[in-house]
């Protein structure tokens, strides 16, 4: 029997931890303490009194002074803490949860989550940005509702780049060494002890993987590493940092990914019925996975690839043609060409399945394309986004109305439990209890209306000032790096108002988000931030990729502004920005300002996280704010409400920015009662956090995900799960392809009654089976309408002797008949129709 593989820590000290606190290993390895404040705190006390508190559980255990732990071994509050702590997280781990508890399923590894960057912690520094946070937040969520899953990314040895600012305010980049013994990690070994390995195929050699495993409560990540010897110098650094180097080392990452990920889930004797891709660059593991079947069901790679792409889900991100990742066609086929070889194809046909026109062989391998046509369902990250991605996709499905187009939606949310503060997460559990986080709620969460006014602005007050006390510290560090003079230095100490509205924005700076938008009108933000009576105040972070220019003038041009005497102390410019800097901002800010160029914010999660803490958003109606947008609870800079509002020229919507600001948000902030208290203020914030808190938090959204895909595919995947079966879809959609020209659609016959239309419709099919195909009469949906709405389905008669069979149905009585036409599309009751089987006949 082979031995299942086993994780352990990476080794503790040269000393032994005292037996008292060896319990504390597995608490520190766990990163629910990102989320869990009370064992951060317990942490915490292993520094001496005279030293600053660790940077995380796991830090702070490895880096404790001999001394320290002898006494804590031998203090009998400490350890009666220690032990509530353990017990506790042990009767988390073994309870069901929500997902158990209301699917009465089995806890099996139902999803495999691929994702280039996971951002669960500032310990763990594998991510850039939202994407990376995003899927933290997914891992988060399912651990909270008992998903079972597993997620897969790469152990960067270098991660992504600390940002650093000279003395004009340009962007420098730095890449310090994660030292992996002071990363929250565990080694997976396999038999024989050693560290589990699995192989790449790569041009003429192999690249072996090292398989390490993060502890996310319920959750398990695994990370693949090539820095391990059996690796050439060159292989070993194709994981050294996240978004580096050249095309073909992001190639040989997501090959890395993809297929080295789905090899160490078998390794690990894992079998996720679902395959969810995170973007696109994990896409080669739909490959893997179905090589895998193939291998396991001695089938063929066409066989393998119907069965298991029923399963796989691909969301994207991205809302324009050029984000997608692309790689010539000379450089794809030279790395694919060998595992072409292990899959039994042509490594043409192989590429094709990533290209939009199949043949072309000068067209570069698409990775979206890749994905999508290996999919049993895509979305996007927010309604909007979802549209937008059905057009960017439409090309790839040229007779589907744009409705139809196979992508959905599920709007991003974020982990709430990482996002709320101390004062605000004491608030919401004392009204709505401890368990109100591991919720998948969408309704209002009206319990914060048994909070009184006095309390929730309090804590709203105590938030900004420790932003404001924080940021300082920071400010006066960052100044001291830059060589600032020990005077500038001291004035740190006096930036920002304890008392004063602070609006936030801290993201990446790229051109489409318009950063400087608020700065194009400098005279008048002078006049803002400088108002002796109703001062604003800014606090801006955020970084450009390193290879943008464009983004790191932004900055510069802020930084410079930001210098000017006139609103220094309003304005500051934080470097570094990372998780731990977001957790400050929006727990601090009275308002989150994001002003991308509509429509291209495919969701945006950062003015999610003020939510739960009481801030309020303005935003441009783009990405989330425009399914969230509410009167009663922030502000928009469009001028007309709804999603597809008007959005004018940058000259016009900075205009209508600061006339917002102007006219409404700071005159609601400073209108206090007797009481010093800003009523209306304090209205709004309770309105946003009890509505928007609960429909855009990420247990939300991992709820969407397990009911209207995770689960469908999983039952998908297991009707075709039998080469047998498998083989028979393959015959039906071969069946389809070689028969579809014959289809023939004649002219239809309406006859109106008192409450319906009776319709009827000639259709041909040919050497199709009448069982193989649906026969519809279709209008186009109305905006707003669920698209099959306008679907009716039509009947067949007996099939006539020259091969036309009537089709017959009832249309609404209201329903204009020449609005309708009449089509055949393929029908699979079982499986669904592949999303790469775009056939469709049209009543001419």
């Amino acid at each position: 029997m082979t031995q299942a593989p086993t994780t352990v820590a990476m080794p503790f000290t040269s000393r032994s931890l005292p037996a008292e606190l060896s319990p504390m290993l597995d608490l520190a390895l766990d990163l629910r303490w990102s989320w869990r404040p009370e064992i951060r705190e317990l942490f915490a006390r292993l520094a001496p009194d005279d030293e600053a508190m660790p940077i995380d559980p796991w830090r702070a255990l490895r880096m404790a002074p001999e001394r320290r732990l002898s006494e804590l071994s031998i203090d009998r509050a400490f350890l009666a803490e220690l032990g509530r702590l353990v017990g506790e997280r042990q009767a988390y781990l073994a309870d069901g949860a929500w997902y158990e508890q209301t699917h009465r399923r089995a806890t099996e590894p139902l999803v495999a989550y691929f994702s280039m960057e996971v951002g669960l912690d500032e310990a763990l520094p594998l991510y850039s940005g939202g994407l990376g946070v995003l899927a933290g937040d997914h891992l988060k969520s399912a651990s909270a509702l008992g998903v079972p899953l597993v997620a897969v990314s790469l152990l960067y040895g270098e991660g992504y780049f600390r940002q650093q600012l000279d003395a004009a305010g340009w962007q420098r980049e730095h890449y310090p060494t994660n030292r992996l013994d002071l990363l929250p990690i565990g080694e997976v070994r396999g038999p024989g002890g050693r560290q589990l390995t699995v192989d790449v195929p790569f041009p003429g050699r192999a690249v072996r993987l090292a398989v390490w495993e993060v502890f996310v409560g319920r959750v398990r990540l695994y990370l693949l590493d090539a820095n391990v010897t059996e690796n050439s110098p060159a292989d070993r650094g194709i994981t050294a940092r996240l978004y580096g180097g050249d095309v073909e080392t992001r190639l040989q990452q997501e090959l890395v990914l993809g297929i080295g990920g789905w090899r160490a889930l078998r390794a690990l004797g894992l079998r996720p019925q679902v395959l969810h891709l995170n973007e696109g660059h994990a896409a080669f593991a739909v490959l893997e996975r179905a090589r895998a079947w193939m291998v396991e069901r001695e089938s063929t790679f066409d066989v393998a690839r119907a069965a298991t792409a029923v399963g796989n889900l691909f969301t994207t991100h991205t809302p324009v043609a050029a984000g997608f990742d692309a790689f010539p066609a000379d450089l794809a086929r030279r790395y694919l060409g060998r595992f072409a070889g292990e899959l039994g194809v042509d490594v043409e046909a192989l590429l094709d399945l990533g290209r939009p026109e199949a043949g072309d062989q000068t067209r570069p391998l698409e990775m979206a394309v890749l994905a999508l046509r290996s999919s049993g369902a895509a979305n996007g990250v927010s309604r909007l986004h979802g549209e937008v991605s059905r057009r960017l996709f439409a090309p790839l499905f040229p007779r589907l109305p744009l409705g139809e187009v196979p992508v959905g939606s599920v709007t991003n949310g974020v982990h709430m439990a990482s996002w709320v503060s101390d004062e605000m997460r004491s608030l919401w559990q004392s009204c709505a209890g401890e368990g109100c986080w591991d919720r998948p709620d969408t309704v209002d969460w009206g319990e914060i209306e048994n909070v009184a006014d006095e309390a929730l602005w309090d804590a709203r007050q105590r938030e900004r000032r420790r932003l404001i006390e924080w940021a300082r510290a920071r400010l006066a560090t960052h100044l001291g790096q830059r060589a600032a003079s020990p005077e500038r230095i001291a004035a740190a100490a006096d930036a920002l108002d304890p008392a004063a509205l602070t609006i936030g924005f801290a993201r990446r700076f790229a051109e489409y988000k318009r950063p400087t938008l608020l700065f194009s009108e400098p005279d008048r933000l002078r006049r803002l931030v400088g108002d002796p009576d109703r001062p604003v105040q800014l606090v801006v972070a955020g970084k450009a990729h390193p290879r943008d220019d464009a983004g790191k003038s932004l900055i510069a041009q802020i930084v410079r502004f930001a210098e000017d005497p006139d609103v220094r102390p309003r304005i500051v410019f934080l470097e570094d920005y990372d998780l731990d800097h977001a957790a400050h901002i929006v727990q601090g800010v009275d308002v989150w300002l994001n002003t991308p160029r509509y429509p291209l914010e495919a969701s945006g999660t950062s003015g999610m996280k003020v939510l739960a803490n009481g801030g309020l958003n303005l935003s441009e109606l783009d990405g989330w704010w425009a399914e969230a947008y509410d009167p009663s609870a922030g502000w928009t800079m469009a001028a007309t409400a709804g999603h597809d509002g008007e959005h004018g020229s940058d000259a016009e919507e900075v205009e209508r920015l600061f006339r917002v600001l102007e006219e409404e948000v700071v005159p609601l902030f400073y209108d206090r009662d007797a009481a010093g208290l800003p009523r209306g203020w304090i209205a709004r914030m309770r309105t946003s956090m009890a509505r928007l808190t609960p429909r855009f938090s990420a247990n939300r959204m991992v709820s969407e995900y397990l009911e209207r895909f995770y689960l469908p595919a999983a039952g998908r995947f297991a009707a075709l799960d039998d080469p047998i079966v498998a083989g028979r879809h393959v015959a039906w959609e071969a069946r389809l392809r070689e028969g579809w020209s014959d289809v023939a659609i004649g002219p239809t016959e309406t006859r109106p009654g008192p409450r319906e239309t009776d319709i009827t419709a000639p259709v041909r099919l040919g050497s199709i089976r009448v069982e193989d195909v649906s026969v519809e009469a279709y209008r186009d949906p109305r905006p707003d309408e669920d698209p099959r709405t306008g679907i009716v389905p039509l009947r067949p008669g007996q099939r006539g002797p020259d091969g036309w069979r009537t089709y017959q149905g009832r249309l609404p009585s209201d329903a204009a008949i020449d609005a309708y036409t009449v089509r055949v599309v393929p029908w699979d009751q079982g499986t669904g129709v592949p999303l790469d089987l775009p056939l469709i006949a049209w009543q001419r």
